[in-house]
C-alpha cells in the first residue's frame, strides 16, 4: 500500500469513526480529496486507492492535471472534478467547462457567468454558495446575512444546480470553537431549505476539523494535508 493510499484509507476511518460518533447515516458523507499544488503522479495513487473526487484551486494547474494522460479512467468511473478556490471572472469559462462542480461562488456575476458558459452537452454545473462565516477580510465568501437573497438567486439560473453552502472558517484547536461557526452554516442550510430550496450538500471540514465538521452535519469534507501531505510554503 502506498502513502496516499494508507492515508486516504485513515481519513475514510475518521470519518466513519465521526459518523458513529454523531449518530449520522454511515456513508452520508462525501470525501474530496484536495489535490491543488500535487502533481498528476499523486493524484493516480489517490485515483489507485478507490478516490474518484478531487479538489482544485488554480486554474491553470487543474487544466495540465485534468488533461494528464495519468489520470485517464475508464468510462464507468470517471474522475469528477471539483473548483473549490476563489473564482474570478476571467477563469469562469474554465471552470464551467471543465469542472463537475464550483464551492466558491459568492457573487451573482461570477454565478451569471458560470451559467452562461456552461456547454450545453454537459450536465448542469454543480454550485455552492461560499459563506464568510467568520468574517475574515482575507477570506472569500458571502455575509451570512446575504445568504438568502443570493441563493434564491442562484437556484433560478439555468444550467447551474444549487447544491448547498460552502464554509471555511477560522482554524481554532478548540473542538467546540470549531463546532460553532459549522453550526451557524447549517442553520444558513436549514433555513434555505426551509424556503423550499432543494439543497442537499453542506461542504465544510478540513483535516483539522473533520469531526467537528461531521458534528454539525457536514456532508462533505475537503481534505488535502492529511492525504498528500504538508504543501510546500509556496502553494
Amino acid at each position: 500500500m502506498t502513502r496516499i493510499a494508507a492515508n486516504l484509507q485513515a481519513v475514510r476511518q475518521r470519518i466513519a469513526a465521526a459518523e458513529h460518533a454523531f449518530s449520522r447515516v454511515p456513508g452520508s458523507v462525501r470525501l474530496l480529496a484536495v489535490s491543488k499544488t500535487w502533481p498528476a503522479e499523486c493524484v493516480r495513487e489517490a485515483l489507485d486507492a478507490g478516490q474518484l473526487a478531487f479538489g482544485e484551486s488554480y486554474v491553470q494547474e487543474s487544466l495540465a492535471k485534468i488533461a494528464s494522460p495519468l489520470l485517464e479512467t475508464p468510462a464507468v468511473a470517471p474522475i469528477e472534478w471539483h473548483f473549490i478556490g476563489p473564482l474570478q471572472s476571467n477563469k469562469t469559462r474554465q471552470v464551467s467547462e471543465h469542472f463537475a462542480w464550483a464551492h466558491s461562488v459568492d457573487r451573482l456575476k461570477i454565478a451569471e457567468r458560470l451559467s452562461a458558459q456552461r456547454p450545453a452537452v454537459l450536465p448542469p454545473l454543480s454550485v455552492c454558495l461560499q459563506v464568510n462565516v467568520s468574517g475574515e477580510a482575507s477570506k472569500s465568501g458571502v455575509a451570512p446575512a446575504e445568504v438568502r437573497d443570493l441563493a434564491r438567486r442562484l437556484a433560478d439560473l439555468p444550467r447551474l444546480h444549487l447544491r448547498g453552502l460552502m464554509a471555511i472558517p477560522a482554524p481554532s484547536d478548540d473542538f467546540a470553537a470549531q463546532r460553532a461557526p459549522f453550526a451557524q452554516v447549517r442553520e444558513l442550510y436549514e433555513q434555505l431549505r426551509g424556503d423550499g430550496l432543494a439543497l442537499d450538500t453542506l461542504s465544510m471540514g478540513m483535516s483539522h476539523d473533520i469531526e467537528a465538521a461531521i458534528a454539525e452535519g457536514a456532508t462533505l469534507v475537503r481534505v488535502g494535508s492529511a492525504i498528500f501531505g504538508a504543501r510546500p510554503v509556496s502553494g
